[in-house]
């Protein structure tokens, strides 16, 4: 059974707080889709996962960079699985008619918008009525706190 987290951003932005998050996927050897609502959030994430640490990158890639079987990490604007990910990373609102076919789903949702927060309750509602196991995870600082599993 597929097991999908909210995360709530509260104190940081996505831009600060996906890194860590990918991050974590990646040590754990797990291979990830992130599904982003346009080109150019996929851009920006890019040039993000290259920065974000002077010590350090994440390998990811996307349409413009090609070769999805190879990368970890893969980026992009399609509900799709070519690089055979096992954790599905929604952002901006987006959703999956695919949920069920990855063990892990992450839906980021930025807790400032209250249209944002709408869409994500509205998703929340849906998982769960659809049997999936659904974690509600609120920042507090640069930390997540569990608030909330049904």
């Amino acid at each position: 059974m597929t097991r999908v987290d909210f995360y709530h951003l509260k104190t940081l932005s996505l831009e600060r707080a996906l890194p860590s998050l990918l991050a974590k996927v990646h040590s754990a050897k797990h291979r990830a889709v992130l599904l982003s609502g346009s080109p150019a959030r996929v851009e920006t994430l890019t040039a993000i996962l290259w920065t974000y640490t002077p010590a350090s990158w994440l390998p990811h890639g996307s349409l413009a960079d090609g070769y999805p079987t190879r990368q970890p990490i893969w980026l992009t604007t399609a509900d799709e699985n070519p690089n055979k990910a096992d954790i599905l990373i929604l952002i901006d609102g987006m959703d999956s008619s695919h949920k069920a076919q990855y063990w892990r789903c992450l839906d980021l949702f930025d807790g400032n918008d209250p249209v944002a927060v709408a869409g994500a309750y509205r998703r929340w509602r849906a998982c769960k009525d659809s049997g999936f196991v659904v974690f509600y995870w609120q920042q507090a600082g640069q930390r997540w706190r569990l608030r909330k599993r049904s």
